[in-house]
C-alpha cells in the first residue's frame, strides 16, 4: 500500500535551526501543524525513567520515533482535509536517524518511508550558529547539527524528495518562503 498526500509538507534540518519558530507561525496563518514526535518522547521517556532516549538505548527511541511518527501522518490522512498540514520532521528523518547511529536501515523502515509520501518538495532550515542552542532535550554540539543537516538533505533526496532550502533570514521572511513557494508550485 502506498499513501500520498500532496497537502502535508515537511519542514526538517538539523536540531536548533528555527523548526518550531517557522512552525507556530504557519500555525497562526491558520494552517494544521504536526507536531516533532521526538521531542514528545524524549519527555515522556525522562518523565517515566523510560530508556528509550538518544542518549541511552538508541535503537529503541528510534523504534519509538518510527511509530510515532506513522501515526502521526495517519492521524492526519483520516482527517481527510484538503488544507495544508506542516510537519516537523518526517518519516524518513527515522532513516535519517538511523544512519546517524550507524544502524542499517531495516526493511519495515524502508518500507515505511517508500510508502507513506508527503508532497516532493520538502523544506529543510540550514544549520544557522547564530541562533543554536541547547536544552535538556537537544544536547547535540553544534558539529553534531551541521552533520545531521547533512546526512538529512542526503537522506530525503534518496527517497526521490526535492530538498528545498529555507533561507536563513528574519522568521516572518522564512514563513513568506514557504508559503510563496508552495503558491506558485500548485
Amino acid at each position: 500500500m502506498k499513501l500520498e498526500n500532496e497537502n502535508f509538507y515537511i519542514i526538517t534540518g538539523g536540531p536548533g535551526v528555527g523548526k518550531t519558530t517557522l512552525l507556530n507561525e504557519l500555525q497562526k496563518e491558520g494552517h494544521q501543524i504536526v507536531p516533532e514526535v521526538a521531542r514528545e518522547i524524549i519527555k515522556q521517556q525522562m518523565e517515566t525513567n523510560g530508556t528509550g532516549l538518544p542518549w541511552k538505548d538508541k535503537e529503541l527511541y528510534l523504534k519509538l520515533i518510527l511509530e510515532a511518527s506513522l501515526k502521526s501522518y495517519l492521524e492526519i490522512q483520516n482527517q481527510n482535509s484538503e488544507s495544508l498540514s506542516f510537519f516537523d520532521r518526517g518519516i524518513p528523518d527515522s532513516v535519517c536517524y538511523s544512519k546517524i547511529i550507524e544502524k542499517e536501515i531495516s526493511f519495515e523502515i524502508n518500507s515505511i518511508a517508500q510508502s507513506y509520501r508527503y508532497n516532493k518538495n520538502v523544506f529543510i532550515l540550514p544549520p544557522w550558529q547564530e541562533i543554536y542552542q541547547t536544552d535538556s532535550e537537544r544536547k547535540q554540539t553544534w558539529q553534531e547539527a551541521k552533520m545531521t543537516y547533512n546526512v538529512m538533505k542526503e537522506t530525503y533526496l534518496s527517497y526521490n524528495y526535492q530538498v528545498i532550502d529555507i533561507p536563513k533570514d528574519s522568521i516572518e521572511n522564512r514563513k513568506r518562503f514557504v508559503l510563496d513557494f508552495i503558491r506558485k508550485t500548485k
